[in-house]
């Protein structure tokens, strides 16, 4: 189960370092980001906007991985208007936990069996119990965003090539999976109800953020920005 736990894990240490980063070269600059998360928390330097630049070009930098990718998603989420630090911790958590060996796959990190395909999960639902079901419709809404966020160039060839199921056919269903998993008991009592439907209710937005984290961080330079173009236009009218 994705639990939304990278905020809660950045310790002070952290923080600091990300106000020495800020203010590498300039007592004055330093001094300010100190005053700041004195008086505003730690939120008011992960939100700076020049802490992303400072992470990814300070040759002394050295977050952890997950305040690297809590950065990366809260200012994507920002640039196209999504401000909710929930959802931020949400989305991260995601991928962070996604990209250990084969996660992706599976609804939860102990599940025996792997899903390749939407349309298998929905299946499986038939036969599963309210557990079962709550961590399928979960992972229905993360797998979706996950493979829409970061590889649509992959989804928009496969379109090409073998007449695959678009952008809008994963943002319909991850929609869906997210609503439904956040009406849900077991939601509720995870405290997941709420982030859930916001996720569910923004999933194009957070699709679009993460878009932004796939072009411009993980694969730089990928496909042709062309097609990149169409991918957003053919998202937007279908």
């Amino acid at each position: 189960m994705i639990l939304p736990t990278i905020r809660a894990s950045f310790s002070r240490r952290d923080v600091l370092h990300l106000v020495r980063l800020l203010g590498r070269g300039d007592d004055e600059l330093r001094r300010g980001a100190e005053q700041r998360l004195d008086e505003e928390g730690p939120d008011a330097i992960l939100d700076d906007p020049r802490i992303l630049n400072a992470l990814l070009t300070s040759t002394d930098a050295s977050a952890p991985t997950n305040l690297v990718f809590y950065v990366l998603v809260r200012h994507a989420l920002l640039e196209v208007g999504i401000d909710d630090r929930g959802t931020a911790d949400y989305v991260a958590s995601m991928l962070v936990a996604f990209g250990q060996s084969g996660r992706a796959y599976r609804p939860s990190d102990h599940a025996p069996e792997e899903y390749h395909y939407l349309v298998d999960m929905v299946a499986r639902l038939a036969d599963a119990d309210r557990r079962e079901a709550f961590l399928l419709r979960s992972h229905l809404g993360n797998f979706s965003l996950w493979l829409s966020g970061l590889f649509p160039d992959y989804l928009a060839a496969r379109v090409r090539r073998r007449g695959a199921p678009d952008i809008g056919y994963y943002e319909q269903m991850g929609t869906t999976g997210y609503q439904l998993a956040a009406r849900s008991p077991e939601a509720k009592t995870l405290g997941l109800d709420g982030v859930l439907g916001d996720v569910a209710s923004h999933f194009k937005g957070v699709r679009t953020a993460l878009n932004l984290v796939s072009d411009r961080y993980l694969w730089p330079g990928s496909g042709d920005p062309v097609n990149r173009l169409l991918r957003e236009v053919v998202a937007r009218t279908g």
